[in-house]
């Protein structure tokens, strides 16, 4: 942090240095670039760095004399105006700084979405026409985003043909987005090849589309198909069981409350299409780690439909990833009111949160009471409350809550095999290895082939001196079904080590280490093995570098310097 600053202070001193000589020639003594507007300006980028859009817009704000000079401040107003929800101020300031001669990616775009939001259709169209062209402010979007728009604004206006048109314009990089675009098009039109096209979509094996069973399940609903959007949604649920859209969805058909589901979207009104749209977009950014620019389009995303409170928890997400918990809660807190479903996915996040700030005690009986408060619990409540109880170390909790989950589900649901993996863990970590046993080849007899679990296991047996064939033989099955896992293939190596077949134990010890090559237990098993192979000058070689390490720990480091000395007698 301080190495970021003194960066700041050198950067900020040059710009100084530079901007003071040139007002001394400058002409125009209107546009002062004085000590104060320079403070701001940096003051304001430090702050966006930072991820603190109140504070940037303060400073930005006090400097808006250098709009027609600094064409990056302009970037970063608009976007900080966008995502401290403040549209208007940032359309009537890119109306401010609009040049006819000047493609400015983020004018064009706000402009064009205000006259499309006022239904001035022809207004629109000359501002997404630009959005196009390729430009500074414009490197990747090229004939993608400005035909997007155009096709929405001429369904807007009912023409069919011409909508169709621009969507057939997009380039194929963007084939994704604009095959979805294309069946929203033909919702919007009702078009009969709807059905079958979302189909089409969903069972793509290229690409994960679940979350559109959704939009099929609501279309259904819109043409008074209740029957199959019940289906589509159950059978959507049982296959993508994470999948918090849809989770949702049968719960509301569950309850009754089918109208929640038609509310949300409606492929008739095209700013709801565009919103999809633009939500996609701020996903892309939110995978690549760019929250700030993410934020941005899902700002877009609910201006154009805000009734789609479940897009609101990738807002909180991004929050929490720029470290703005205070944000990401009150969000959480918002989404928590669509359903027992969100409400519950809030509750854990918010408990997260809150361990880091009040510590696990409180978080743990933060989430205890949510869960309390559930109108109807399931067994992966009860599943993830336990996670919840193991991850912060309170394992005698986590083992009853697993127990209960365990007494609500046959053996073959999805999650045994988990329940007991987790349980049996959870009893190792208390030094109760008979039931931790039990439950590990309770997981694998339900299924078997489980690497982790496999490796979990067999690795125990391993370090207490204990069926060492039948780990070995799981090992190595563990190996085939993750080949390039450094932790498993450490575990297979050591298992060979135990049986003193050291050549072997090298060979997969020295491929754990090219996998993970920081990692110090691993390093200590190579080493080992070298020393049983007389390779003595490498083995210390390795040690010594382990005991500069600052993340082996203090008990790995108190052996090592005895094996420094004493070696390892065979």
């Amino acid at each position: 942090m301080k190495i970021f600053i003194k960066k700041i202070y050198i950067t900020i001193f040059f710009f100084t240095f530079l901007l003071g000589n040139s007002t001394v020639l400058a002409k125009d003594n209107k546009i002062k670039y004085s000590k104060e507007n320079i403070s701001n300006y940096f003051l304001g980028i430090v702050s966006i760095k930072q991820n603190h859009n109140n504070e940037a817009f303060k400073y930005l704000n006090q400097i808006r004399t250098l709009k027609n000079k600094h064409s990056e401040y302009n970037v970063e107003f608009i976007r900080t105006l966008i995502s401290l929800g403040k549209f208007k101020k940032a359309v009537d300031f890119s109306q401010e700084i609009w040049n006819n001669d000047e493609i400015f990616f983020e004018a064009d775009l706000l402009l064009g979405l205000d006259a499309f939001l006022k239904e001035d259709y022809q207004k629109a169209e000359k501002y997404f026409e630009r959005l196009n062209r390729i430009s500074k402010y414009n490197l990747f979007f090229d004939n993608f985003i400005g035909n997007i728009l155009i096709s929405w604004s001429k369904a807007a206006q009912n023409q069919k043909d011409e909508s169709f048109k621009f969507i057939e314009k997009i380039p194929a990089p963007f084939q994704h987005l604009k095959e979805i675009q294309h069946i929203f098009l033909q919702c919007h039109f009702d078009l009969d090849s709807t059905k079958q096209s979302f189909k089409n979509l969903i069972n793509s094996k290229d690409y994960n589309f679940s979350r559109y069973n959704f939009f099929l399940a609501n279309y259904l609903l819109s043409r008074g198909n209740k029957t199959d959007a019940k289906i589509i949604i159950q059978n959507s649920t049982k296959k993508y069981n994470s999948n918090l859209l849809l989770q949702q969805a049968n719960l509301f058909f569950l309850n009754n409350k089918v109208k929640k589901i038609e509310h949300l979207f409606n492929c008739k009104n095209p700013k709801d299409s565009l919103a999809e749209f633009f939500y996609v977009i701020a996903n892309l950014y939110s995978s690549e780690d760019d929250y700030r620019l993410s934020n941005f389009y899902l700002n877009i995303s609910l201006l154009l439909n805000e009734k789609f409170t479940p897009n609101r928890t990738l807002l909180a997400e991004n929050f929490y990833y720029q470290k703005k918990y205070d944000e990401s809660k009150d969000v959480y807190v918002f989404i928590k009111s669509i359903g027992q479903v969100y409400y519950w996915y809030a509750s854990k996040n918010i408990a997260i949160i809150l361990t880091d700030e009040k510590g696990k005690e409180y978080s743990t009986k933060a989430l205890e009471k949510d869960f309390n408060s559930l109108t109807k619990i399931n067994p992966r409540h009860y599943y993830e409350l336990a996670n919840f109880y193991k991850d912060n170390e309170f394992y005698k909790e986590s083992i009853n809550y697993y127990s209960l989950a365990l007494k609500e589900i046959d053996i073959d649901n999805p999650l045994a095999a988990k329940i007991f993996d987790r349980r049996g863990t959870s009893y190792e970590r208390l030094d109760d290895w008979e039931n931790a046993e039990k439950d590990l080849l309770k997981s694998l007899e339900i299924k078997p082939d489980q690497p982790h679990v496999l490796n979990y296991l067999a690795y125990t047996w391993i370090d207490k001196g204990i069926h060492l064939d039948e780990g070995l033989e799981m090992l190595k099955k563990a190996v085939q079904l993750r080949k390039n896992d450094g932790y498993i293939t450490d575990s297979l190596g050591w298992a060979y080590y135990a049986k003193k077949d050291y050549n072997e134990a090298n060979y997969f010890l020295q491929k754990a280490v090219e996998l993970l090559p920081s990692d110090p237990i691993i390093n200590d098993h190579y080493a080992d093995s070298l020393w049983m192979l007389n390779k003595n000058i490498q083995a210390r070689y390795i040690w010594k570098n382990i005991l500069k390490s600052d993340v082996a720990e203090v008990k790995l480091k108190e052996k090592i310097k005895k094996k420094m000395i004493f070696g390892i007698t065979k």
